[in-house]
């Protein structure tokens, strides 16, 4: 597959990569990695894969799976949760099934996650973005992290779900434990590398979860997702109770973390950027702009990773059967070829190219709430936070190799404006 030399120089830029000083600003190595293009890591099985064009050429290609975690635990009978756990907690995410399992869940999941629902929402984000705002104007700085980012989208899928709440704060805790199942470098088939506060969460996460849709079914359906989803039928199929109970814990924890991680890497990019800033406040009708580039400069997913059924050629590389390849999307984002001087951030640009989220079947269905919250966030703190500047730049960052973000975005400012 490759020489001593090119799989040596695989498994230093993987290093590099791996080390969390590279968390501050990881963009140089995923240069090194575009400059060799596809790079073969022998140690990991993995080719690694940085160009755009191979990067959306890849997503769509049938002969990889999306199911990693059989690369990962292919061992059936590995089972890190105890006897008593919910069935629920074993029944994969369709974001990480393939077709024909992913197209039938996907299909029904949709009936109820509409273009329609999350238009609906519009008022009730603008006003929840309104109302913690109010909330940063009596200090003289503000976390936009844990005041802002981080509660914004909890709030609102919370809301749309139907959770009461006083259950709200709950879920934070649990979708900080479950993040590591986004992570591109482990899965939760992984069971050698979980640990017991993850298992726990992801137990009592979804043991609530099986009593919200046991008591839902009980009840009178409500104008909330969880009953849209109850009801969503095709040909008369509809979603088993382990099925329904672990698209709403998907929801819970990947809708959130991977917005909250869009809006303070938003801030920061503007913050970093002030005339960008003041033609945002100027002019809010350039949100949808702001948010399309900062998913392209600086997304809060940064790669994704398929199984090859059979082997697959990667332009002069070939990815072997049952090899993993691991996609770079941050890297492709800057890859020259798609976006013209890359490393600029320029919401203006005429054409933005990204994969923030996803390409092909996999497709990100959260994608119209995610961008619709980011939207409304970004334009009212440009809007009302009045001179605002970074307290720490770089602020600290969290460890996670793929999802990007802050552990706090210290703001100090003049004043938030009603």
């Amino acid at each position: 597959m490759a020489t001593d030399s090119e799989t040596t120089s695989g498994i230093h830029l993987v290093g590099k990569l791996l080390d969390p000083a590279s968390r501050i600003d990881p963009y140089p190595v995923y240069a090194e990695f575009r400059a060799r293009g596809p790079v073969w890591v022998e140690e990991m099985s993995s080719l690694v894969v940085t160009g755009y064009r191979d990067c959306e050429t890849l997503l769509r290609d049938p002969r990889l799976s999306a199911e990693r975690w059989r690369f990962f635990n292919p061992d059936p009978s590995a089972d890190p949760y105890p006897p008593d756990a919910p069935a629920s907690v074993r029944q994969p995410w369709f974001l990480s099934l393939d077709p024909p399992d992913h197209t039938r869940l996907r299909r029904l999941v949709s009936k109820a996650f509409t273009a329609r629902t999350v238009a609906r929402m519009e008022s009730s984000v603008a006003r929840l973005v309104g109302e913690l705002l109010d909330q940063a104007a009596g200090g003289e700085t503000f976390d936009v992290l844990s005041g802002l980012a981080y509660p914004l989208p909890m709030m609102v899928i919370c809301r749309m779900l139907g959770v009461p709440a006083a259950d709200e704060r709950l879920f934070h805790g649990w979708s900080t434990q479950l993040t590591r199942l986004l992570d591109g470098f482990s899965d939760p088939g992984d069971a050698s590398g979980q640990t017991p506060e993850w298992v726990h969460g992801s137990v009592e996460m979804h043991r609530y979860v099986n009593e919200l849709v046991s008591d839902r079914r009980k009840s009178p359906l409500r104008d909330d997702l969880i009953s849209e989803l109850l009801a969503a039928e095709d040909g008369g199929d509809v979603l088993s109770h382990d099925e329904l109970v672990s698209t709403i814990v998907l929801l819970l924890v990947a809708g959130h973390e991977t917005t909250v991680n869009l809006i303070a890497n938003g801030v920061l990019a503007l913050l970093r950027h002030p005339g960008h800033l003041a033609a945002l406040r100027a002019d809010p009708g350039l949100a949808p702009a702001v948010v399309e580039e900062v998913l392209r400069y600086d997304p809060p997913v940064q790669l994704t990773a398929r199984v090859a059924r059979e082997d697959v050629p990667v332009g002069p590389a070939k990815l072997p059967a049952g090899s993993l390849v691991i996609l770079l999307l941050a890297a492709a984002h800057r890859d020259p070829e798609a976006n013209p001087d890359p490393d600029r951030f320029d919401p203006g640009r005429e054409q933005v190219r990204h994969l923030g989220f996803g390409f092909g079947s996999h497709f990100c269905l959260g994608a119209p709430l995610a961008r619709l919250e980011a939207r409304l966030a970004l334009a009212a703190f440009a809007r009302r936070v009045r001179e605002p500047a970074l307290v720490a730049d770089p602020p600290p960052y969290r460890e996670h190799i793929n999802l990007r973000g802050v552990r706090e975005l210290l703001v100090a400012h003049a004043g938030v404006t009603r």
